[in-house]
């Protein structure tokens, strides 16, 4: 316990020795218990931490404490007994119990929680500024505590010695006076507020007790004297599991009720209500007696979290396969295409070939997708002018959504450029209006309106200029509770089997990664409406779809390697053998490496080799790029060229020619021009890939 401030007679100024707090820290792991320790750290508070259950028993038997700070998840005894064996012992029963866990989050384990004793939560991974807060406000209510039982005593042995003490026994009843309208201010300033209900569904009368609920809600306390104004601003979607959970606190005695909650000025908010019953003389149930807590920004923190999680889960998992399913695909499209250079002449073997080639394509554009997505591949930045772009892609989509649905155009006159990949906003547009069609099932209007949008220079930052595109439907709209999770990935309102739940996360992604911001608005009945706001280019600084013309496959014709040695550097032997393939196809001589060591080796024995193609993830503690940097130094004039199915997010190819896999052998044959001097040289933009 925290030492007296003086001699018993008077509690010192808190200002100048506040009364110590000892703390007991219980996790079974180290690392949590160092974590907390560090967050908490502060000279006026005695920091007790134990490892195990049974330590923390232990601890409780010998000391006192201002509050336990308890694991739920631990072995041979969880959270929940330990707290109740707290409870049980005289010694330690008011002591408050904050849960800290990581996994039990569901209204069951936190009923169960505040049953077994707890006053509050804190969930892991522990936001520092959270914890401190919650900790600091039951040490002041503790300190202020032991304040009051200080001065009750001293007024006691004030009372026992004679009336010429009597001025200071007055004095003392003003201090305490002073200290209980410091603490009734301090409960007045939490998120809290307390009340009394009559038993029953049917009657929810609400009388509160303080006046933080007009702050909270908006509403006076006389407000909620009618059952009609909390019913009638309940959540409908929440209010038939909060009346059966209402029905079942006179069984069981207690019940802790989450849900939405419309305040006065029409803002949802999410209310943490807990409900127990008082019992009166004879044992039987009188009335409830309630705390509202507006838990609404832990809910949008928990909200944020689990997206983040997501969104990192997608991230490592499309990330884990990418390189292996690239490869692959490199295999199956290398390979195609020298099966195509052996079929000329029959159209319907070809035809059959380049479907093969199409759908393998696809499977790739899916992966690079997932990998925008998640932010762990680089976009292929290029000047996008609107004019030349949205006709042919208004044509695309005449022909995608049907005749049933109606396209509408507003574009502004003069509109910038913006730097985006091509591709990706392309399927990004589309991929709104296909869910805009299937929120039409019975035909209706597609607006798509694109403008520009200056926002004027603000305290000397310079002003900003964006073009908004809009996609507005007139289908079905949506609940908030799906608005709410709308770029959540995997999440669908789709019948099983017809939709992934990965659409709009990759159009999320894709426009966060390209520096603009996407917003939605739609209410039931009333349609949908997105808007992707991208940053407007001041000038043309980059290459623009129309400075690719003229470089299409078809326009490629085959280099002739006239018996030069190319080093291919390829870990999977099907990739190598196929990449071989294709190099001698166009009359190289090739020289193959499994890793970075060996490719030097072969580079030191010949001096003939004229282009080292090298993929990027590799076993072995030597990357590409490792071995591009290597053979920069060693043999600076080296022609080097580099391939991957997946950069990883701390790669960089420090301006190497990248080829992403899979490709073909008309882009492998544009990338070999424009390094070994081909007389027909492509367009710069094909070396940013």
């Amino acid at each position: 316990m925290g030492a007296n401030a003086g001699d018993g007679t008077e509690a010192a100024s808190p200002d100048l020795h506040p009364i110590r707090a000892k703390i007991l820290i219980v996790d079974d792991d180290r690392r949590n218990l160092l974590a907390a320790s560090e967050i908490l750290a502060d000279p006026a508070l005695d920091l007790v931490l134990a490892a195990s259950p049974e330590e923390a028993l232990r601890r409780t038997l010998r000391e006192d404490f201002a509050l336990i700070l308890l694991d739920v998840q631990m072995p041979r005894i969880d959270g929940y007994e330990v707290a109740a064996l707290i409870r049980s012992r005289s010694r330690s029963s008011r002591v408050p119990i904050l849960f800290l866990t990581a996994h039990n989050k569901e209204d069951m384990h936190v009923f169960r929680g505040y049953s077994a004793g707890a006053v509050d939560y804190v969930f892991k991974p522990i936001q520092p500024l959270v914890l401190k807060s919650k900790v600091e406000i039951f040490v002041d209510l503790y300190r202020k505590t032991e304040e009051i039982k200080h001065k009750a005593a001293a007024e006691k042995r004030l009372l026992l010695e004679n009336l010429r003490v009597r001025g200071e026994k007055l004095e003392a009843e003003q201090a305490l006076r002073r200290r209980e309208e410091h603490q009734a201010a301090v409960l007045r300033s939490l998120p809290i507020a307390l009340y009394t209900a009559p038993l029953g569904v049917e009657d929810r009368r609400l009388h509160f007790t303080n006046d933080s609920i007009e702050r909270i809600t908006g509403f006076s306390r006389d407000a909620f004297a009618t059952a009609s104004l909390w019913e009638t601003r309940l959540d409908p979607e929440d209010a038939d599991r909060v009346f059966a959970d209402l029905r079942t606190v006179s069984d069981v005695g207690a019940v802790a009720l989450e849900y939405r909650w419309r305040n006065a000025d029409g803002a949802e908010r999410h209310i943490l209500d807990q409900v127990v019953v008082h019992h009166g003389e004879g044992d039987t149930a009188a009335e409830l007696f309630g705390m509202w807590f507006d838990v609404t920004e832990r809910k949008e923190l928990e909200l944020s979290l689990q997206h983040a999680s997501k969104l990192e889960a997608v991230g490592r998992l499309t990330g884990g396969i990418a390189h292996d399913f690239n490869n692959m695909l490199s295999i199956v499209i290398g390979n195609l295409d020298l099966v195509k250079g052996s079929l000329q002449g029959d159209d319907k073997v070809l035809r059959r070939v380049e479907s093969a080639i199409e759908g393998a394509h696809r499977c790739a554009e899916l992966t690079s997708r997932l990998l925008a997505f998640s932010r762990r591949s680089p976009l292929q930045p290029k000047a996008l002018e609107f004019t030349s772009f949205m006709p042919g892609l208004i044509k695309l989509l005449e022909r995608t959504l049907g005749d049933r649905i109606t396209i509408s155009t507003d574009f502004a006159t003069e509109l910038p450029n913006v730097c985006v990949d091509h591709a990706q906003f392309e399927a990004a547009i589309i991929n709104l209006a296909v869910n805009a069609r299937d929120a039409m099932p019975n035909g209706g209007t597609l607006g798509i309106r694109i403008q520009h949008r200056d926002i004027p220079e603000q305290d000397g930052c310079e002003g900003t200029r964006f073009v908004e595109i809009s996609i507005v439907d007139t289908g079905v709209g949506m609940s908030p509770a799906v608005l709410a999770r709308v770029f959540e990935p995997f999440f669908t309102t789709k019948e099983a089997g017809k939709g992934t739940g990965l659409g709009l996360s990759m159009v999320y992604g894709f426009v966060q990664q390209s520096g603009g911001i996407i917003t939605v608005d739609s209410s039931p009945g009333q349609g949908t409406r997105f808007v992707i706001s991208m940053p407007a280019l001041a000038k043309r600084g980059f290459a623009s779809e129309a400075d690719d013309h003229g470089t299409s496959a078809e326009t490629v014709n085959a280099v002739d390697g006239a018996g030069r040695a190319v080093l291919i550097v390829e870990d999977d032997p099907d990739v190598r053998y196929t990449v071989t393939s294709t190099f001698e196809s166009l009359a190289f001589k090739v020289l193959s490496a499994h890793d970075g060591s060996e490719a030097l080796r072969i580079l030191e024995s010949d001096p003939n080799i004229a282009l080292v193609f090298s993929d990027v993830n590799m076993p072995g503690a030597m990357t590409g790029i490792d071995l591009g940097h290597i053979i920069r130094r060693k043999w600076p004039q080296m022609p080097i060229l580099l391939s991957s199915g997946y950069l990883q997010e701390n790669q960089d190819t420090n301006g190497f020619d990248l080829l992403q896999k899979p490709y073909r052998a008309t882009d492998l044959i544009e990338m070999l021009r424009e390094l070994l001097g081909d007389p027909v040289l492509s367009s710069e933009s094909h070396r940013e890939r």
